[in-house]
This record gives C-alpha cells, sequence and structure tokens, in this order.
C-alpha cells in the first residue's frame, strides 16, 4: 500500500508541487475561523507546513513558491470527524474534496492504522492528517474487537495507545464493569473514549465518566431520551427533552457528531432496493471501489421496512437547537459503509443537510473545521494546531471561489487544497478524481 501511495504522490506532484519550506498565498480574503469574520485581499505565509504569519508581507528568497488568490477565499481544510476509510484512493477522494483531516472510527486495518497513518501523518505521501479509533463491543456481533472484562479492557487501552489508536471507540454491548475499567483506563493513559450508547451504561453515566464524543446523533433515542411507546417504536422523543440532552453534553463540555445526512440516508433506504440502486446508479458512485459496491448492494437495511421520517425530522430539530445552545458540534460523512455515503462527497452532504435544519454557515462550517480542532486538541496530547487560521497551526487550507460564509456550496469547488504545508491546485485534485475513477470502472 505505501508503495502505491508514494506512486500517487509521484503523480499529484506534477500538476501541484511538492512540500517547500516556505509557500506565500498572495491576494486572499482569508475566514481565519476564530470567530465569524473576514480578513479582505491580504497575504498568508506558510513556513514548514504551519501557518507563519497573516497580513504581514516579508521579503523572501527568490524562488519562493507564490500562489496568487485573485481576490479567492482562503478557509481552513475540512474534517470529516466520522468515518471508516481505510483504502488508498479513497484518502484522494477526501483531498479533493477539501478534507485535510480524518478520524477513523473503526475497523481500519492494521496497515492502514499503523504504516499508512505514519506515512500520511509525517507528510511522505498525501491525505488528510489521520486520526484512528479501536472499536471495540462486548460480543462480536457487529465485527468489532470483543473485550469480555474489566481487565481485557484496561489491557485493551494500552495495546491501542502504542498502536498508535488516538481513540477507543465503544459500542453498544460492553457490560458496565468493562466500560467503567476502560474509561478508567483511558483517562490515566491519555486515550479519548468516543463512541455509541453503550445499552448496559446510559450515556448520562458515559460522559460523566468522561466519554469525550458521542458518535451518532441517534444514540440520543437509545441512550437518554424516554423509550417510545410499545404501540409505536419509531416515535420520536418530545421536543421538549431536547433542553434536558442539551444540558447533558454541556455539563460534561461532550462533543456531538452531527451525521444528519447518514441518517437521513439509512432512513430513505429502509425496505426500499430501488434506493439502493439509485445510489448505486449516482455520479459519485464512479468512484466507488468494487468491494463497497457489493457491501451495498447486499446491505441489510433495504431488507426490513422501517418508517423513521418523524426521527429523521426530530434530528434536525435537535441539531439545530444544539447548534444555538453552543454544544460542540463536529461533522461527520460515515461513508463509505452505508449505502450512499461516498468518501469526501458525504461530508459536502452533511454540511448540507446541517444547512438545511437551520444552521448558519458559520455554524455548519465551524462543524467541520474549528470545532474539529478543539475536539482533538482537548483529546489528543501533543497533537498539532488545526481548524483556524492563524500563526502556528498545522497549514491544512482550502482555497474557493466565494465567501463560504455567504454561499457555502462553494466548498464544492476547490480552487486548490494544502495539506499539511504541500499545495494541490485545481488540475491536481481533478487528476486525483480522475485516476480514482479509471481503476474504479463500474461493472
Amino acid at each position: 500500500m505505501l508503495r502505491a501511495l508514494l506512486a500517487l504522490w509521484m503523480m499529484f506532484a506534477c500538476t501541484g508541487f511538492a512540500r517547500a519550506e516556505t509557500v506565500v498565498f498572495t491576494d486572499v480574503n482569508v475566514v481565519p475561523m476564530d470567530c465569524e469574520r473576514a480578513i479582505p485581499r491580504t497575504t498568508v505565509i506558510v513556513t514548514d507546513g504551519k501557518i507563519a504569519s497573516i497580513g504581514i508581507k516579508a521579503k523572501l528568497p527568490a524562488g519562493t513558491p507564490v500562489i496568487d488568490g485573485k481576490g479567492a477565499w482562503l478557509v481552513p481544510g475540512l474534517a470529516d470527524m466520522h468515518n471508516h476509510v481505510t483504502q488508498r484512493d479513497d484518502l484522494a477522494l477526501l483531498l479533493a474534496n477539501g478534507v485535510t483531516t480524518m478520524l477513523n472510527m473503526g475497523e481500519a486495518t492494521n496497515a492502514f492504522a499503523g504504516r499508512t497513518r505514519i506515512a500520511v501523518n509525517k507528510g511522505d505521501v498525501p491525505g488528510p492528517q489521520i486520526f484512528t479509533a479501536l472499536a471495540v463491543d462486548g460480543n462480536p456481533q457487529y465485527g468489532h474487537l470483543v473485550i469480555d472484562t474489566p481487565a481485557d479492557a484496561r489491557a485493551i487501552v494500552g495495546i491501542a495507545r502504542a498502536n498508535g489508536y488516538s481513540f477507543i471507540k465503544v459500542y453498544t454491548n460492553l457490560s458496565a464493569g468493562a466500560f467503567a475499567a476502560l474509561a478508567d483506563e483511558a483517562k490515566r493513559q491519555g486515550v479519548g473514549v468516543v463512541g455509541h450508547n453503550v445499552a448496559a451504561v446510559g450515556l448520562a453515566k458515559q460522559l460523566a465518566a468522561g466519554q469525550a464524543m458521542v458518535a451518532h446523533v441517534e444514540e440520543f433515542f437509545t441512550g437518554f431520551f424516554p423509550a417510545p411507546p410499545a404501540a409505536d417504536q419509531q416515535a420520536p422523543p418530545a421536543d421538549a427533552r431536547i433542553a434536558d440532552a442539551i444540558a447533558l453534553v454541556k455539563t460534561h463540555g461532550t462533543f456531538v457528531t452531527s451525521d444528519l445526512f447518514t441518517y437521513r440516508v439509512i432512513a430513505a433506504q429502509f425496505g426500499k432496493p430501488d434506493v439502493v440502486k439509485a445510489y448505486l446508479a449516482a455520479p459519485e458512485a464512479r468512484y466507488l471501489a468494487s468491494a463497497d459496491r457489493i457491501d451495498w448492494a447486499r446491505s441489510s437495511y433495504q431488507k426490513k421496512a422501517v418508517d423513521l421520517s418523524r426521527r429523521v425530522q426530530f434530528e434536525a430539530r435537535f441539531v439545530k437547537a444544539m447548534a444555538d445552545a453552543d454544544v460542540p458540534l463536529v461533522a461527520g460523512g460515515d461513508a463509505p459503509t452505508i449505502p450512499g455515503l461516498v468518501p469526501g462527497f458525504a461530508l459536502h452532504r452533511e454540511i448540507d443537510a446541517m444547512l438545511s435544519a437551520g444552521l448558519t454557515p458559520w455554524q455548519a462550517l465551524s462543524a467541520a473545521t474549528r470545532t474539529p480542532g478543539e475536539f482533538i486538541a482537548r483529546t489528543v496530547p501533543g497533537a498539532a494546531k488545526f481548524g483556524v487560521i492563524a500563526p502556528g497551526y498545522r497549514a491544512d487550507l482550502l482555497l474557493v471561489a466565494r465567501n463560504p460564509l455567504v454561499e457555502p456550496a462553494t466548498l464544492r469547488s476547490p480552487l486548490g487544497v494544502m495539506a499539511n504545508g504541500r499545495w494541490f491546485d485545481a488540475a491536481a485534485l481533478k487528476a486525483m478524481l480522475d485516476e480514482v475513477a479509471a481503476k474504479r470502472v463500474v461493472p
């Protein structure tokens, strides 16, 4: 895999340029995302993969690469804080869509979690900065690593840390004892706990024990809100209970992953094989790996009819209320394991879903830039700062034609992407997509 990634990097370097000690952006409007503002027509200097200055014109050595923004808009690169990407071509899809940070939320291969992650994060090969979570559960039903006892739980934290995982992802069937031991040991060793509602514990106790992030908004259905009536199992909670959920997460400073589009896509395909066929025929599906196409076609969602429409509508109101209450939301695409979700493209769909739920462009863009940076800063000791354009932050940047705080759709069409100080112009981004599409021929 590493050899192939290096070959891919050489191809990209032909249309962009490799990392230079210093790169200068001139005549750019900067949306720094430290607060809701823009800095007009200024200069940004990047040195050694980090932002060195904004608005300062310095005398630079001859031959310093200069990117003339021509009045375009420079924003932080996007962060996909919930995906299941493990293939090199999917890294290209993320980068071509402006994603410069990702969190794999479970089932990464050993090679990806180790060798590939290290190579990408060092800047030896192209891709978004990679963080990984090791998924654990109490039984093998969902294919996750099984831990039965508190002793197992304590041991797995050290194993995860030794293998470069920044997080442990807890799943539904853990025992209460295993969760308690895991949360305690993770806190001691500086490994973040993220994930689902653990049925034997419940979100209130999980967050009190230090779980840093809830991986899906719908975990509140089973982990916090009262159970629906037996006669209507898909009834949404009462809107009056939203305030209680917000109070819980704010008490503990917990981050919540907005996955409105994911849940909407799942709801649309329950019991409807034709919907899955439509997903497979969509233009974005030409970038899908053949194994993922097969998995989509075999998905269990289409085999049972369930009406989640009222819960989809409730989630939109819930996420809007959380955003307005300053709950720290992070955006996640959850691709490619769920039919309808293609890496990179899915994150833009999530931003669209947040906007359609009533979030402002600032709120939605924060969930894909600034807030993920705050999440990593709080949970991963020693991690480089990102998510804001400011001196000392990682040079992960997205150049777009228009102001995304006014026209967020501009994020879908990058004029260029800088990842870890390496610049990929529009031609390089197109080459990435074309290369993936050429290899993933639709049958």
